[in-house]
This record gives structure tokens, C-alpha cells and sequence, in this order.
């Protein structure tokens, strides 16, 4: 049986040509293949050096993902359990498969995983996981100032959700806040997913606490935004956090987390909407994407208006300033009618 990283190395030893079948939307720039990410959409943020020491690793400038060829194969397929992702890359190299050792209840042997788009894989996860309330991740949120998180249908807890180490290669699990990220129809098309301390210390102490898996452009992780009801007033912004502390001070107004700057920018606005709030973040990204999802607005004739934080974010704004400072703030920066709709007398 291979390693996970013997499997890793026989992969980098054909980067090219895994490139052009899981990343088939980018192409080859000089000692790189370009992409726009690892779910295989166009663009230029995510590149792969194809040649040298470092073959086979790849880093996502936009969002701050890395790793290698096997991390690559799972997030391009979308898969959860490392099985399936073994596989998938032993039949890419046509390596032998191993027997499998499971069996069904009549006898026979189970047939092997089937591998799935990346959008199925995300909601299977989701289906695995358990409501909010009362669990490790409402815990971690309630410490960070968000107290009603569990009224989120978009939000939920899985006990023991796989985790790879980006650079050992070793496999283990962790307690995991599962977040949905849905369409304008409300399908779910991916999933974030922030790894918890098991003993309740915040995110767990690994290298990158937080992951995406499935369709992330275009989308958000939604919160009060029903398919049913009109939305003429909502707000939108990159970090999970940040979205869910505006939403415990304005639990009425509708909201988005795109969870990256570029996917903010992407974010498919729902018909009908004439206002839009977005959640500003301070850096050189958070600005473009800004300015990027303002224009779109402007584009179907909806007002773009940015609510900035005193602080860093807006969970520093709830944690450390606190509610009433937070909704003082935001009073200041909301149209009338919205301070009166959506913010407390």
C-alpha cells in the first residue's frame, strides 16, 4: 500500500498531465500552469509549478489555499474521505486498486467509491452533520461575541470531520463548524468548513483551520435570505464571522458571506434588491472586492453603500466594543429606513 505521500510523488512526477485533466480551464504559463481555482474555474489567482522541487505544489493567491497534488485532487473532485481520494489517483496513474475490506449486509463486497462532483460531495458532508445548538462550534461562536448562531439553518456541527496536514500528508479529524454555501435557489453547492479545538480553545491548532469544498463562485453561506421572499435590503461581505456579528445586532436584515475577496466580488445578487450593504474589510484585497461587487450593483441599478468596522472587523467591533457600540455604529451608516427596519430602538 502507498503513503499518501508516495502517492504525492508519483502525481508530481506527471504535474503536467494532471494539470490539464483536473484543472482543464487553465493553461501553461512558463514553468506554471494558471488557473482560476482549484474547482477548475478561469482565471489567474491559483498556479502550480510545474517543474523543479517544488512540482506539484500549488498555492491560490486569492484565497491563501496550498498544497499538493493529492490536495488538489480532492478539492477538484470534491471529496471528503482520503479513500476516495487514493483511488481517484490510483486510477489516474492506473495503479492497482487495493481489495477492499467492507462489505455489505447480504455478503458481497461493496463497490468502490463512485467520485462525484464537487457540489455532491459538499452537501453528503452536510447531510453528516448535526444541528447547532449546544455543540463544540456554538460554544466557539458564543466565545466570539455571536450568541444565536444556531438559528442559522446554513450553519451546522460534525463531530469528527477529516483533516489533512497540507504538509506531513497525515490524516486525522477534528470537531468542524460545517457553514452551507447555497445558490439563489437555495442548492447547496458547497461547504466551509472551520476545524475546532476539541477541548473547546478556539479553532483547532493546525496550519489552515478553515477550508471551502464545492461551488463557491457566484454563491455565499446565507443567512434570513428565503428563495420565498423578496429581498429589496441586503448585506454582504467576505468572512463567515463578520457576517454572523453584523446579523446578531441586525437579526431581520438579510445577509451573505462569499468567504473570499474574489468570490465577494463574484457574488450573484438577487433579483429585485435596491439596496446593498457591504461589509468592508481593510486590505488591498477586501477593497478590490468592494469595488469590484459596487460596480455590479450599480450595473442592475441597486445602491452599493459599505459599512466599515472602528475596529479590524466587525467581530472585534461585537467582542470588544460590544452590541450596543456596534449598533451605535452601524445606525450612523444605514439609510434611515433601514436604522429603523432592521436596528433595535
Amino acid at each position: 500500500m502507498l503513503f499518501a505521500s508516495e502517492l504525492a510523488g508519483r502525481l508530481a512526477q506527471h504535474v503536467e498531465a494532471v494539470c490539464r485533466h483536473y484543472l482543464s480551464a487553465g493553461r501553461r504559463a512558463g514553468n506554471y500552469w494558471i488557473v482560476g481555482d482549484v474547482t477548475n474555474n478561469k482565471g489567474r489567482s491559483l498556479y502550480v509549478h510545474l517543474i523543479g522541487r517544488r512540482a506539484g505544489k500549488w498555492t491560490d493567491a486569492a484565497t491563501g489555499q496550498y498544497g499538493d497534488l493529492l490536495d488538489l485532487v480532492r478539492e477538484s473532485c470534491g471529496f471528503v474521505d482520503f479513500r476516495d481520494v487514493a483511488d481517484e489517483v490510483r486510477h489516474f496513474l492506473s495503479l492497482p486498486q487495493p481489495e477492499p475490506m467492507s462489505f455489505s449486509r447480504d455478503g458481497a463486497r461493496d463497490h468502490p467509491p463512485v467520485a462525484r462532483p464537487a457540489a455532491e460531495r459538499a452537501r453528503r458532508l452536510f447531510r453528516k452533520t448535526e444541528p447547532l445548538l449546544g455543540t463544540l462550534a456554538d460554544h466557539y461562536l458564543r466565545q466570539r461575541g455571536i450568541l444565536r448562531a444556531s438559528g442559522h439553518a446554513a450553519l451546522r456541527y460534525h463531530p469528527s470531520c477529516y483533516y489533512r496536514d497540507l504538509v506531513t500528508g497525515r490524516m486525522t479529524s477534528y470537531p468542524a463548524l460545517i457553514a452551507a454555501v447555497t445558490d439563489g435557489a437555495g442548492t447547496i453547492t458547497g461547504v466551509h468548513r472551520t476545524w475546532l479545538d476539541a477541548e473547546g480553545d478556539g479553532k483547532a491548532k493546525v496550519d489552515d483551520p478553515r477550508r471551502a469544498l464545492g461551488g463557491l463562485l457566484g454563491n455565499a453561506v446565507r443567512f434570513r435570505m428565503s428563495v420565498d421572499i423578496p429581498i429589496r435590503v441586503m448585506a454582504a461581505g467576505e468572512g463567515l464571522e463578520t457576517m454572523l456579528s453584523l446579523s446578531h445586532v441586525m437579526p431581520g436584515m438579510p445577509m451573505a458571506a462569499a468567504l473570499t475577496a474574489n468570490h465577494l466580488a463574484a457574488f450573484r445578487l438577487p433579483a429585485g434588491c435596491l439596496r446593498l450593504y457591504i461589509a468592508a474589510d481593510a486590505d488591498a484585497a477586501g477593497r478590490h472586492a468592494i469595488e469590484g461587487l459596487s460596480r455590479h450593483a450599480q450595473s442592475l441599478g441597486i445602491l452599493p453603500l459599505v459599512l466599515s468596522p472602528e475596529l479590524g472587523d466587525f467581530n472585534d467591533d461585537l467582542r470588544r466594543l460590544g452590541p450596543d457600540r456596534l449598533t451605535a455604529s452601524l445606525r450612523a451608516q444605514l439609510a434611515p429606513e433601514d436604522a429603523i427596519a432592521f436596528l433595535p430602538a
